[in-house]
């Protein structure tokens, strides 16, 4: 029994101890008393500019959606649920039909039900009646499909926590998220610059529908931020004031309840701080159940730190007599210089190879602009240039982020990445430009100067061979899981599209071995060994099919 195997076991012996209190967490409802819902109705002018008073959803020609709403908890929630009601109904049918895939068993997919269910039940506790209120708004648009699984306002709470979910399970899976931030002596003006890469990945179709929230709440700063319809939650943002919020996953336990979802505390340090003291007096008060890296600059204080929380464990890391400051996957503060699971995790994963990559790319600039900034967030190489394949997940362009960003909080601009990853035209805004007036305007909220033009790599023939091999990957991996049959000649064109990558040659020789062809398989997996291969583990799973086909032989 695995690890993951023996936590969804134990949470389902816990039901039986539980049962009452997932009972109450699906009856809790916010108080909405004193909300007013404005009478405003939702006129469609085509099938891709939509108004509802002041409110308004647009995309833009980059396919952006551009969604600006205002009001109280209840209203904003209704007003972007009304307007995006689409895009969330399709969002959630992506997600879930994304777990058909993985868990296609009725009975496994009960059993999940019933674990998703004990695993959130203190969630609600955790979550102030603002933010509940604007997602009980929000869920009324959601689909009926899926009130099966449970109510739409319960399943909106658990899309929310989808990011850390996805992380405690997965444990070993972590998204690679890579940020970083210079300021003084690294920038033209001394002002602070920002960029992140935002590598959650649930599939293609769920990125493809990005949409750039600009929300004027009733209480605390107006505030952008990018994630998908249904999530009010924030990835990466800034506020008026010049704040900017970005999250980076580290290494975490899989824990036994979830608590406050991390896209709700970054939401209300966008909404509520102008400062770096103001964010982190936020985030020290609220209980989390994931390890997570919060990068925050600031407009004000001209500079950036990490706010490093974990279930059991708080630091801030803030750099010294440098202005620049990295982050990927690993902590950095001294209040994790003794954590043992941070340790192991920079030895064993890809986070520090990541962290040197972006570091060696700072370095060949003496000044770094939003373009150079958009060129290092693109990257595809390892250290010293080196070919490690396409989608390699040291690269800091892993070639499936949801977005990269940029942003300059003393301008209040921000430059988001259009499809598909970061390759497309990195298109910029400008906050008080946004919010001056703009609700009624037809044409995009964008800025028609400073566009970052999209990546010449989208054009080549290696992009083209990257998506053909993405594809063919999943045909020879769905062979492997449904021992059906696979030609020399598909596993040959199958190495050749991508033929720097560790991965192409380890999946050739699991089909060649699971075929008895253990000679070639060998040779395969020998090659594989050669390459840059992501992780320790990855590693150690090379060299024990190794063994096992010297076995064979």
């Amino acid at each position: 029994m695995n690890r993951l195997q023996f936590y969804i076991f134990s949470l389902i012996f816990a039901l039986f101890f539980t049962s009452c209190g997932v009972n109450k967490s699906l009856r809790d409802r916010p108080n909405l008393d004193g909300y007013i819902l404005s009478t405003d109705k939702k006129i469609k002018l085509n099938d891709s500019l939509f108004f509802k008073g002041d409110n308004s959803l647009r995309k833009n020609q980059y396919g952006q959606w551009e969604l600006v709403a205002k009001g109280n908890p209840y209203e904003l929630g209704n007003s972007i649920g009304s307007l995006s009601e689409s895009l969330l109904k399709k969002q959630e049918e992506i997600f879930f039909d994304k777990v058909e895939q993985l868990v296609p068993s009725k009975f496994k997919q009960y059993l999940l039900r019933k674990v998703l269910g004990i695993y959130n039940r203190k969630m609600y506790l955790h979550i102030n009646n603002e933010y509940k209120s604007e997602i009980f708004g929000l869920s009324k648009y959601a689909n009926d499909k899926y009130d099966y699984i449970v109510d739409k306002y319960n399943r909106s709470l658990l899309l929310h926590g989808a990011h850390d979910i996805g992380h405690a399970l997965q444990d070993l899976a972590l998204v690679g998220c890579s940020s970083f931030a210079v300021w003084g002596d690294n920038t033209p003006d001394g002002n602070l610059l920002l960029a992140r890469n935002f590598d959650f990945y649930a599939g293609d179709a769920f990125s493809k529908e990005k949409i750039i929230y600009f929300i004027q709440p009733e209480n605390g700063y107006k505030y952008v931020s990018i994630s998908w319809a249904g999530m009010i939650g924030t990835m990466s943002g800034m506020n008026e004031k010049g704040l900017t919020i970005t999250i980076n996953a580290g290494k975490s336990d899989i824990p036994f309840a979830a608590k406050t979802p991390i896209s709700l505390l970054t939401r209300e340090i966008l909404q509520y701080a102008s400062t770096i003291d103001e964010a982190i007096e936020i985030a020290k008060k609220k209980e989390v159940f994931v390890s997570e890296s919060i990068m925050v600059g600031s407009a004000i204080d001209n500079k950036a730190v990490l706010i490093e929380t974990a279930p059991n464990n708080f630091g801030v890391y803030k750099v010294a007599n440098t202005s620049k400051l990295i982050c990927s996957n690993h902590f950095q503060s001294d209040a994790y210089k003794n954590d043992k699971k941070n340790s192991t995790h920079i030895v064993e994963s890809h986070s520090k190879y990541r962290y040197d990559r972006m570091s060696e790319l700072l370095n060949e600039s003496e000044k770094i602009t939003p373009e150079i900034a958009v060129s290092i967030l693109r990257n595809k190489e390892g250290l010293q240039d080196k070919k490690i394949g396409y989608g390699n997940e040291k690269a800091l362009n892993q070639l499936l982020a949801h977005h990269g960003v940029v942003f300059q909080p003393s301008k209040k601009i921000i430059w988001i990445s259009a499809n598909p990853y970061q390759l497309g035209a990195f298109v910029n805004f400008q906050l008080d430009s946004v919010f001056a007036n703009t609700s009624k305007k037809t044409q995009s909220l964008s800025l028609n100067e400073n566009l970052i033009e999209k990546d010449s790599f989208i054009y080549s023939p290696k992009f083209k061979d990257y998506e053909k091999y993405r594809i063919l990957e999943r045909k020879i991996e769905k062979a492997i899981t449904d021992e059906t049959s696979i030609s020399i000649s598909e596993l040959d064109h199958y190495k050749s599209l991508n033929p720097y990558l560790w991965k192409v040659y380890f999946i050739t020789g699991k089909y060649l071995y699971q075929n008895k062809q253990y000679k070639v398989a060998l040779k395969e997996f020998e090659q594989a060994l050669l390459l840059e291969i992501t992780t320790v583990p990855d590693k150690l799973s090379i060299e024990k099919y190794i063994k096992k086909t010297k076995r064979k032989l």
